[in-house]
């Protein structure tokens, strides 16, 4: 929620755009966070926005663009965890209004999804048509593997053409239906970054690729520490089963261990921890790791066999449960 709000401060703090891009921004506003009321056999147009500064943006555009005076009112969310809202209403030259936004056709019917000219208009314009509907509907989640930005639709036209639109821009959105809602979403990093800079809400898309940025140096280190963990886990654990099983191969063939295997037993269980290759650095003359693995197996089998025709368990049997041999 903070990471929406950030990006609505910003985009209703930009001044000064041209008045094509202010028609197809305001227009949106109309279209995502409103609609057309028939109000004492009057059309009217409204809007419900979640900031007065923003229904101010909006008043003020309405009255330069299109020469109406709009009303701006306080109005209680749907529910107590809603913030309060506020209706910007035109309702003497509502009629009038919705021709010129193309919020009503030539045969005074609704449009349902976007007028055609704000969708095929400059990058600019489609720009401003984005920060529009962001303004009034959208919101944006922290990086992360759920990251999405996303504009809640009043209609799958709208969202259609809203999708449309991003692809004249080069950004790839889809259209979705959640809970029965139309939303278009955009899911990839450098598509919310990019839609984030266009609508021009750079401060915060490069705050918010900074934080994508740190997650996914985390998220590796993560991944290195707990795949270090496992295989150290993994070790610990073949230690432990090598060396249970050494010392149950003295114990079954007590003094008729040959010599050199004794040695290779006796290393195993002096340096618990060690590696095969650092056991033949410590044996005396020094062997190669391949000589003391093959000599620790040679002692093991031979346990393993005198202990299958004594009828005794073999060096497995001294593993302890949990543990792969």
């Amino acid at each position: 929620m903070a990471l929406t709000t950030d990006v609505k401060a910003e985009l209703v703090s930009i001044r000064n755009a041209p008045p094509s891009v202010r028609v197809a921004e305001v227009t949106a506003v109309l279209r995502f966070a409103g609609g057309l009321h028939q109000i004492a056999n009057r059309i009217a147009v409204e809007a419900e926005v979640d900031a007065e500064l923003l229904a101010r943006r909006v008043a003020r555009d309405l009255a330069e663009l299109f020469g109406v005076r709009p009303e701006i009112a306080p109005i209680q969310g749907a529910s107590s965890h809603d913030g309060a809202k506020f209706a910007v209403r035109v309702i003497a030259a509502g009629e009038t209004l919705a021709r010129q936004t193309g919020l009503l056709d030539q045969r005074r019917r609704p449009v349902r999804g976007l007028p055609n000219r704000l969708t095929t208009g400059s990058r600019e314009e489609l720009a401003g048509l984005w920060r529009g509907a962001f303004l009034a509907a959208g919101s944006l989640s922290e990086p992360g593997r759920s990251a999405v930005l996303e504009v809640a639709c009043p209609s799958s036209e709208a969202a259609m053409a809203l999708v449309g639109a991003a692809h004249r821009i080069g950004i790839a959105a889809k259209a979705r239906e959640v809970r029965g809602m139309p939303r278009v979403v955009i899911r990839e990093p450098e598509g919310i970054r990019a839609v984030l800079a266009l609508m021009g809400a750079s401060k915060t898309a490069a705050a918010w690729e900074e934080m994508r940025q740190r997650r996914e140096v985390r998220a590796g280190v993560n991944r290195l520490v707990n795949f270090d963990d496992a295989n150290l886990r993994r070790s610990a654990q073949a230690a432990v089963a090598a060396c249970a099983r050494v010392e149950r191969a003295l114990e079954i063939l007590g003094e008729d261990v040959p010599e050199h295997l004794r040695t290779a037993g006796a290393l195993r269980l002096a340096h618990r921890d060690a590696s095969l290759d650092e056991l033949g650095h410590h044996a005396d003359p020094p062997l190669t790791k391949d000589a003391v693995a093959g000599r620790i197996r040679r002692l093991l089998a031979m346990a393993d066999k005198r202990a299958q025709t004594e009828g005794i368990p073999g060096t497995e049997a001294a593993v302890p449960a949990g543990l792969d041999v």
